[in-house]
């Protein structure tokens, strides 16, 4: 059967524009970075700072657009639907990673449904006492707890979030028999820690420099893998050594994209979110939020969320936290 000269036509018409837009130069509109938090706050400023940086050599602008919800889940399900072509990106976080292994049903698949494009920040978690708190380090906390079972109270902000982990986590594995005391939120922790109703809290450190500075409150020790670059000369929980050896927690954030976005588009916004990160006038910024800029390949990054959703389901199986 003879094919009409004009069907040959229509149809390779059609293929030759499905192929131009198949390689259609990316970007190509402007793009956005949806936020799962409120504007202003350290996440919502690292995606601004980042994204200014990133525009330039992109040629287009870039939109940031804040949807905060509990557990981040609006933010994560626009982008899980959003066309996958790079032009809508996610902020995610030690948040995200939380909220893949706390919540039993989400209406994405955190692991499968997003692709990362690289880190972004990481910051410190610190253990605080008052500053007229008989524990002087880490030592005398452990030693107490060790010999009081049942006597040593931790405050941390609201249960499921990171800090409310990481103390789980941190009394795990140092063996104690200790009571964590979820509160609603930093402020209220403060005032427990500051007025001797809770003997130590477990916080992201940057929120606590002011009370840090003012001598309200003395850091023990920071939960990193590193000492804080605020605070040089408090130790790492790990250089405790025994069963904190390997001890390292921090909060961090970083972009993810939509899973089935093409790897060029994902290598090429890695590329640029990595050359912002390596500004000093970033640096500088993120620094001044308690931040400390860290960019990764989009493997690192996809390994790096991975490992702590494993981390975070064990810490809630082991904790019998009741999962939502």
């Amino acid at each position: 059967m003879t094919i009409p000269r004009r069907t040959c036509l229509a149809a390779l018409a059609v293929s030759l524009a499905s192929g131009a837009r198949a390689q259609a130069p990316f970007p190509s509109r402007p793009i956005r970075i949806v936020v799962p938090n409120a504007a202003g706050g350290a996440a919502d400023i690292t995606a601004r700072t980042v994204a200014q940086k990133m525009a330039s050599p992109l040629g287009q602008s870039i939109v940031i657009e804040n949807k905060p919800s509990a557990g981040g889940v609006v933010a994560g399900d626009l982008v899980a639907r959003a066309e996958p072509d790079g032009h809508t990106l996610l902020l995610v976080s030690s948040g995200t990673a939380v909220s893949a292994a706390l919540f039993q049903t989400l209406p994405f698949d955190t692991l499968k449904d997003f692709a990362p494009v690289s880190l972004l920040a990481t910051f410190d978690l610190a253990l605080v006492v008052r500053e007229g708190s008989p524990f002087k380090t880490l030592a005398d906390l452990l030693a107490y707890g060790r010999t009081h079972p049942g006597k040593l109270n931790l405050g941390t902000p609201q249960i499921g979030t990171t800090q409310h982990l990481a103390a789980e986590l941190f009394k795990a594995t140092a063996g104690l028999d200790a009571q964590i005391v979820p509160f609603n939120g930093t402020p209220g922790v403060i005032t427990a820690v500051r007025g001797g109703e809770v003997d130590v809290m477990v916080d992201i450190l940057g929120g606590l420099m002011p009370q840090i500075g003012a001598k309200a409150l003395r850091p023990l020790a920071v939960l990193g893998a590193q000492r804080a670059a605020q605070l040089p000369e408090v130790p790492t929980v790990r250089e405790s050594g025994g069963a904190f050896a390997s001890f390292n927690v921090t909060s961090w954030n970083g972009l993810a994209v939509p899973s089935r976005t093409p790897a060029a588009v994902v290598e090429r916004l890695s590329r640029e979110v990595n050359a912002a990160l390596a500004q000093p006038d970033v640096k500088k910024r993120l620094l001044e939020l308690n931040l400390n800029a860290q960019g990764s390949t989009p493997a690192q990054a996809g390994e790096h969320l991975a490992a702590d959703i494993r981390r975070w389901n064990d810490v809630i199986a082991r904790a019998r936290i009741a999962r939502q």
